[in-house]
């Protein structure tokens, strides 16, 4: 499409708007405040050594560790800084939470607060940031109760619970060789590319779907003693290939950056699996629920995805705790409805005994074939 013609997001989210006559257009406000946010941390990651933001946070240079007990990059903190100030001023959030803050951020007495919650992971994949692999930033937009806003207290870390079906928008920022953000608002998931020119996110990639069978499937190996019997099983026939149960090659793939995973799954298919395992038992799952595993559940379904916990629908969970953990499986529909057949099933037992064997009740001994 040549560029004269291609929608900005600007002009998207105004198209948007006219569905509803009765809009304020604090929600198209939002969004491109976010993507302005976007735009810096774009900046900050591209610009690399170059721009002084590399390496370890603070704490004599070991690093300070965020409130997930994890390493915190000096990127990770400017870029919940650049949400924070990018969004808190314009009087359309009524809070926000982030994976780098232990408690919700408070929007500051001399703004006005709105009628939205943010909730954002500001660099997902930060581990990756040295070695130059594409990493991203992942948010979620929530209604606040009414009797928040008319009351204007302050948002409690219970005003964030709300199931991912109850998502206003979710999207992510992918800072790789081109940076995009893909966002849905209910209707669907588009793809716009930042034009470096202009300054401006164009739509690239309208209507995105995710094709629904696939031979790709992307999970960390290492972790495969602790997995539970259906995940096992899925991987195991996975890798049998053509010869075996699936009757298939599959190719695998892990980046170890979700955004990554996701955009590449949007693009061509394919299922990520980070399932629940007994590694910790203290930690039901890696990733977090409410800026994770919720707006990318979201996103893969809104393009005809599916994302599941392994036994129920992700967006059906409803949270318990702000930071909460959980397993997640999202991707080809196909396939992660498989996935969740095998942990409905009933755990199949293995019998390996010497006395038996598949064709008769006792292996033949050489005692027998005298």
């Amino acid at each position: 499409m040549p560029l004269s013609h291609r929608s900005t997001l600007t002009q998207f989210l105004i198209e948007e708007r006219r569905r509803f006559p009765g809009a304020s257009g604090d929600f198209n406000a939002l969004i491109l405040d976010v993507a302005i946010a976007c735009k810096a941390i774009a900046r900050a990651v591209a610009l690399g050594e170059l721009g002084g933001a590399m390496g370890k946070h603070a704490e004599e240079e070991g690093g300070s560790i965020n409130v997930q007990g994890e390493t915190q990059q000096k990127l990770d903190v400017l870029s919940n800084e650049v949400f924070i100030r990018r969004t808190e001023w314009a009087g359309n959030l009524a809070g926000m939470a982030s994976e780098e803050m232990e408690q919700p951020y408070q929007i500051p007495g001399q703004y006005p607060r709105g009628k939205y919650l943010l909730v954002f992971d500001p660099l997902d994949g930060s581990s990756n940031i040295d070695v130059n692999v594409s990493v991203g930033s992942i948010f979620s937009v929530l209604r606040v109760q009414p009797e928040v806003q008319d009351s204007g207290r302050d948002v409690t870390e219970a005003d964030f619970l709300q199931p991912g079906h109850r998502q206003v928008a979710a999207g992510y920022a992918l800072y790789g060789p081109t940076t995009m953000l893909v966002l849905t608002v209910g209707d669907g998931v588009n793809g716009f590319t930042l034009d470096p020119n202009l300054g401006e996110f164009m739509l690239t990639h309208p209507r995105m779907r995710i094709p629904t069978d696939t031979q790709e499937f992307a999970i960390n190996a290492s972790n495969s003693r602790f997995w539970e019997a259906p995940v096992k099983r899925y991987v195991d026939e996975c890798l049998a290939g053509r010869t075996g149960p699936r009757g298939k090659d599959f190719n695998t793939r892990w980046i170890a950056s979700m955004v990554a995973e996701a955009h590449r799954i949007l693009l061509r298919g394919g299922v990520f699996l980070y399932p629940r395992d007994s590694k910790d038992p203290s930690k039901p799952g890696r990733l977090r629920l409410l800026y994770e595993a919720n707006p990318v559940g979201f996103i893969m379904e809104q393009a005809g995805g599916r994302a599941s916990t392994g036994h129920t629908p992700m967006l059906e969970v409803q949270p318990s705790a702000l930071h909460q953990r959980i397993g997640l499986v999202f991707g080809s529909k196909n396939e992660v409805e498989r996935i969740e057949r095998y942990h409905a099933e009933p755990v199949r037992v293995e019998l390996d005994n010497p006395l038996f064997a598949e064709r008769s009740l006792f292996r033949a001994t050489a005692g027998a074939l005298m």
